[in-house]
């Protein structure tokens, strides 16, 4: 068994493409492995701003042989069938064998094909790998045909040891690499791996993305320590920065700590977005401290004095203009703001971000009044209006990921109710599942109507998601709703706010929520599909309790009973071309099963319909549970296809029955497994 390793040198790739070009490298060449029939026991993929490197451990030497029969025309047919048959297996007539078959004697062919050796057909598998990589965006440099993400350099392919023969762009395969660009840039060669990873770390390279990820928050970590300060953990950022190096080193730069009178999100975002500075805290006030850590790529002679100033200088600029939008903002009250909105269009089929306001306004005072109850009505519709005003304002023109946060700075200098505050912030959220889910009633308001606006929106104009295709972010905004719901107990009616076609989405989507939570799909199809359940809250109440139900040995053993009920009811109906729905006639159940059955049926219906209407969906799982044993000893005792018509009507009759009575808690048929 040998080892394939690949390192495709480039000019930057940018840090955000780095983790899909390590999947993409890893799945095109796997699929192309093993289409030429080449196993292997494990492969890894690294990336570094420069690089794209692949190792396959465990190769064989060679193609395994191939042994195959092909059957061709009847030993009869036309010479023209004969010879394309001869032409498509590569043999002549006398190496066939003819074989009697029932329709006649046929024609067939042995083939005999010896595997190439590996090395041969790496060059192709590489090649192929290089030309059709899918790189989201590319380019073209000099006046070659051919795309990369940025300029290709140079191309190193190793399979034992030896060079895989290949040419991409001009440039030959070999077995030479360069280290850092600027600490160690002239070539080497290696022979594998192992010698290629150590080598590399030897001229200033770290290959592990992992280990540069960790050599990076280590150090920084230190760094601040050093100068009792506390690194803010940023893994997002982490990760990004991650893919800028190849050689860390871990600088502290310092700004004026006048900056500190703006919001700490802004410092924290023109730091972090724009720079990509790890911010730092005083641990004994919890405070920013007014400080960054910058991670180079160099070690420079002077300890990186010069690359920290510059990154000061850089840092206290773009401050400055924060600073000066900050001042700006202030100037101008968020309502004053509002009649700049009707200039920003939404989407051209759903007006202006104006018009969406007041619909936003009024859906949230109507949740507010209807479904929260301790939310304050005025402060619901004062948040729902000044929601959006911070969309013109100076400062979320330049930084855009804090729209709502700023607008309840703003609210809160201008004198607004802190709820108001509060809820002009929350309005977004949640916008992932870590994201905190609103609790305040302003805020939980006004951020369900902000979410359904935008699904019933979208919805309405037949924008819906398709596939892996969400360009309006709707499954977001609907675990979103869903999740303001849940988490806050709330007893929403969706059917009033959402029509048939957006609660099915709603549906959907709670059952992606739900499988994280252990819930399984087919539970919530199950109560979901009964029809008119549209209160999440005591639909998952109900799941849950169907969910511990079917766990119980009842539970497991009347799901076969019903199964086995609505399998016969099933095949019988379409035996005979009619249904089997009709009423129960008690004068004919003969049997004492069949009458204790039909007893405990009515008994049971009673009993769950009373249970689901206080919502004591325990209480329901018990009168249900209390069938399995009328239902198991019918099964035991009683011949359901009598010989007598009208006694085999009434007992298909009565196993719908089964189906109907139980369907009072869920639809079983949904239930897979």
């Amino acid at each position: 068994m040998a080892e394939l390793l690949l390192e495709l040198l480039s000019e930057e790739i940018p840090a955000r493409m780095q983790p899909r070009a390590r999947e993409d490298l890893q799945r095109l060449m796997a699929a192309a492995l093993k289409e030429a029939g080449l196993e292997f026991s494990s492969m890894a993929a690294y990336s570094t701003p420069r690089r794209l490197a692949l190792v396959v451990e465990g190769l064989p030497e060679a193609q395994p042989d191939i042994s195959e029969e092909r059957r061709g025309p009847r030993a009869d047919a036309p010479d023209k069938a004969v010879e394309g048959f001869l032409r498509s297996v590569g043999l002549t007539r006398d190496q066939l064998e003819e074989r009697e078959e029932k329709k006649g004697t046929f024609l067939y062919a042995k083939i005999e094909k010896k595997g190439l050796p590996t090395a041969r057909v790496l060059g192709k598998i590489v090649l192929s790998t290089i030309f059709n990589f899918p790189w989201p965006k590319s380019m073209r440099w000099s006046d070659g045909r051919l795309q990369w993400v940025r300029p290709l350099r140079s191309i190193l392919c190793l399979f034992d040891g030896e060079v895989v023969p290949l040419t991409a762009w001009n440039i030959d395969s070999g077995n030479q690499i360069q280290g850092h660009r600027f600490l160690a840039p002239e070539p080497f060669a290696v022979k594998d791996y192992k010698d290629y990873k150590a080598k590399l770390l030897k001229h200033k390279v770290v290959l592990v993305q992992m280990d540069r990820r960790e050599a990076i928050h280590e150090e920084a970590k230190g760094l601040a320590e050093r100068h009792r300060l506390e690194l803010i953990d940023d893994p997002a950022l982490l990760d990004e920065v991650t893919g800028l190096v190849e050689w860390p080193v871990a600088l502290l730069g310092g700004f004026d700590d006048a900056f500190l009178e703006l919001p700490p999100e802004v410092l924290t975002t023109a730091m972090r977005s724009h720079q990509k500075y790890f911010a730092l805290r005083d641990p004994k006030t919890g405070n920013l401290a007014p400080n960054f850590i910058t991670i180079a790529n160099i070690k420079a002679s002077d300890g990186g004095k010069a690359i920290a100033a510059g990154n000061e200088r850089v840092l206290t600029a773009r401050l400055s203009d924060a600073k000066f939008f900050w001042d700006q903002d202030l100037k101008t009250k968020l309502e004053d703001r509002l009649p700049a909105l009707g200039e920003i269009v939404f989407h051209e089929k759903l007006g202006t971000v104006a018009e969406r306001v007041e619909r936003i306004e009024k859906l949230a005072i109507h949740i507010a009044k209807e479904y929260i109850p301790d939310a304050d009505v005025e402060q619901v519709r004062r948040a729902a209006k000044l929601s959006k005003a911070d969309l013109v304002t100076e400062m979320v023109g330049e930084f855009p990921e804090l729209q709502g946060l700023m607008g309840s700075y703003y609210a809160a200098a201008q004198g607004e109710a802190p709820e108001v505050a509060q809820a002009i912030c929350e309005h977004y959220a949640p916008k992932g599942p870590d994201d905190a889910c609103p609790t305040v009633p302003v805020s939980v308001a006004v951020a369900l109507a902000e979410k359904l606006d935008t699904l019933v929106g979208f919805f309405a104009i037949d924008e819906r998601p398709t596939g892996s295709k969400d360009p309006f972010a709707l499954r977001r905004a609907a675990l979103g709703v869903i999740r303001l719901i849940v988490e806050n107990g709330l007893r929403v009616s969706l059917g009033k706010l959402a029509d048939e076609a957006l609660l099915a989405f709603f549906a959907d989507r709670l059952k992606v929520q739900q499988r994280e939570k252990g819930v399984p799909h087919d539970l919530i199809d199950a109560v979901f599909s009964l029809g008119g359940e549209d209160d999440l809250v005591r639909l998952l109440a109900r799941v849950v309790a169907l969910q511990e139900f079917l766990k119980t040995e009842d539970g497991a053993n009347l799901l076969t009973g019903y199964r086995r009920a609505a399998n016969i009811v099933r095949i019988e109906e379409k035996n005979d071309g009619r249904k089997y729905d009709g009423a129960v006639d008690a004068k004919l159940l003969r049997e004492p099963q069949e009458k204790t059955l039909y007893e405990r049926l009515g008994a049971a219906r009673g009993e769950m319909e009373a249970a689901v209407a206080v919502e004591d969906f325990a209480d329901a799982m018990t009168a249900l549970a209390s069938l399995r044993a009328p239902v198991d000893s019918f099964f035991d005792e009683v011949t359901v296809n009598a010989p007598d018509a009208a006694l085999r009507e009434n007992r298909l009759n009565l196993l719908s029955e089964i189906r109907t009575v139980m369907r009072t808690v869920a639809d079983f048929s949904k239930i897979e497994g």
